[in-house]
C-alpha cells in the first residue's frame, strides 16, 4: 500500500488522465442510454448495457492501475507527431482492407450506428472494448506467465501475451457473424493484425495511443464509411 501511494504521489497526472477518461467515458455511455436505449441492444443483446459497461470500466480501471504499478505498461507516454501518423496510416490500411472486403460481401445495411448517435456511441464502444478485449485479459496473463515463463528460461512474456491477447476480439467477431470462409479469414486476419498493431502500441506509448487508434478506425469505418456505403451498396 505504501508503494502504491508513492506510485501516485508521483504519477498523479497518469492517474488524473485515467480518471478523466473514466469520467468522460460513463457520462457519454450515461447520455446516449438515456436519448436511446435501444442502441445497445443489437450488441449487447440481453446485457443491461449501464451494468456491462460499470463493471468492465472498474475493473479494467484497475487493471490498468495494475500493470502500471507493476510498470509493465503505461497509461500514457507523450508521443511525437510522426509516431502517431505512422500508427494511424498503419490502422487506415486495415480500414482499407475491411472496406474491400465491404465492397465484395456487403456486410448488412443496418451494422453501424448513423450519424449524430454514433459521435457519442463509438467513443463510447472504444473505452469499453479496450478495457473488455485488451486491458483485462493482459493483466490477466501477466499475472500468470509472468510467475512461471521466466522460471523456466523462456522470452519476457509480455510479447506471449500480446500475441495471445491480440487473438480475441478477431476470434469473438468471426464467431458472432456469419460470413464466407475467404471472407471470415480476411476478417479475421486483418482485426488480429489491427489489434497486434494497437497492442504494440499500448507496450510503447500507453493506453491512450492504444485507444485513439480505436477512435481513428472507427472514425473511417464505421463513420465515415458507415455512412458513405449506405449509398455506393444500397
Amino acid at each position: 500500500m505504501k508503494d502504491f501511494k508513492t506510485l501516485f504521489a508521483s504519477q498523479s497526472k497518469q492517474f488524473v488522465i485515467l480518471l478523466t477518461l473514466l469520467f468522460v467515458s460513463t457520462i457519454i455511455t450515461v447520455t446516449l442510454y438515456h436519448l436511446n436505449d435501444d442502441i445497445f441492444s443489437r450488441f449487447f443483446k440481453n446485457f443491461n448495457p449501464l451494468t456491462l459497461f460499470g463493471v468492465t470500466a472498474v475493473s479494467g480501471s484497475l487493471a490498468l492501475t495494475f500493470l502500471f504499478y507493476n510498470k509493465w505498461f503505461d497509461i500514457h507516454r507523450k508521443v511525437k507527431p510522426q509516431i502517431f501518423i505512422k500508427f494511424s496510416l498503419t490502422v487506415l490500411l486495415f480500414v482499407t482492407i475491411a472496406i474491400f472486403v465491404d465492397l465484395a460481401i456487403v456486410f448488412p445495411q443496418g451494422m453501424n450506428i448513423l450519424l449524430p448517435e454514433s459521435l457519442l456511441f463509438y467513443p463510447a464502444i472504444a473505452f469499453l472494448v479496450e478495457m473488455l478485449f485488451h486491458v483485462v485479459p493482459l493483466a490477466v496473463l501477466m499475472i500468470v506467465l509472468n510467475r512461471f515463463l521466466p522460471a523456466i528460461g523462456l522470452l519476457k512474456p509480455v510479447w506471449i501475451v500480446l500475441g495471445i491477447v491480440a487473438l480475441l476480439e478477431p476470434s469473438y467477431q468471426v464467431f458472432m457473424d456469419d460470413y464466407p470462409l475467404w471472407a471470415a479469414m480476411v476478417v479475421w486476419m486483418n482485426l488480429y493484425l489491427f489489434n497486434w498493431v494497437q497492442l504494440v502500441a499500448f507496450k510503447q506509448y500507453g493506453f491512450i495511443l492504444m485507444l485513439t487508434l480505436r477512435l481513428v478506425y472507427y472514425l473511417f469505418w464505421h463513420i465515415i464509411w458507415g455512412s458513405i456505403r449506405l449509398d455506393v451498396l444500397f
